[in-house]
């Protein structure tokens, strides 16, 4: 197994696929999408999905299983998992499942930045992201509910998680906007101090 592969949600993906039987880049997209593996992994980008392919083969965690032609259709390459690929999916989900790691996802880079621009701004911002967040709640468990049959807890444990971590943002951010609204947050006196100390400067 090549040890320096850098993994990703998207290669996991791809691995994780090609357990059940041999597909080609199109159908790994497609079911994708079809099993809501969308909400967790960014695969919007055809073009990334066949670079982590490309990566995957190069470090022989996947091969290519054969190539059709048909005049139809383009020409199509099915890949298929290999041990190696096989075993490196299995260390990949005891690393990830065991061990928290930083990701440095955007939104707390931004809001370690927020004296940059208004208390009242910040307010009207959290406020458009919290309906943001509930829509989304709302879209998840229409699409859940959508299935039409039970499915296994097992299969929906991403859902769950995504769904836990969502009400907690969104409790987060009504402890904030009750914040900014009381004046409990504020920075208002920083940004005047700075705004002073700039013109001193000039």
């Amino acid at each position: 197994m090549a040890t320096d592969f850098r993994r990703s949600p998207l290669a996991l993906t791809i691995l994780g696929l090609l357990e059940d039987r041999p597909l080609h880049p199109y159908r790994m997209q497609q079911l994708i999408k079809q099993w809501g593996k969308d909400q967790v992994v960014n695969v919007g980008q055809r073009a990334t999905l066949y670079k982590t392919i490309a990566r995957l083969t190069d470090a022989g965690l996947i091969e290519v299983h054969e190539t059709t032609r048909d005049h139809l259709y383009p020409e199509r390459t099915t890949y298929q998992l290999t041990d190696a690929g096989r075993a490196a999916s299995r260390q990949w989900i005891a690393e990830i499942l065991s061990t928290p790691r930083n990701e440095f996802p955007e939104f707390p880079a931004a809001l370690s930045f927020l004296p940059m621009i208004s208390p009242r701004t910040t307010r009207e911002l959290l406020a458009t992201r919290r309906d943001l967040l509930v829509q989304r709640l709302a879209d998840r468990d229409a699409l859940i509910g959508k299935a039409g049959f039970e499915m296994p807890r097992v299969t929906m444990l991403e859902t769950e998680y995504l769904h836990a971590v969502t009400e907690a943002e969104i409790r987060w951010i009504d402890a904030v906007l009750a914040g900014l609204g009381d004046g409990s947050i504020t920075w208002d006196q920083w940004e005047t101090r700075a705004a002073a100390q700039r013109l001193e400067a000039q």
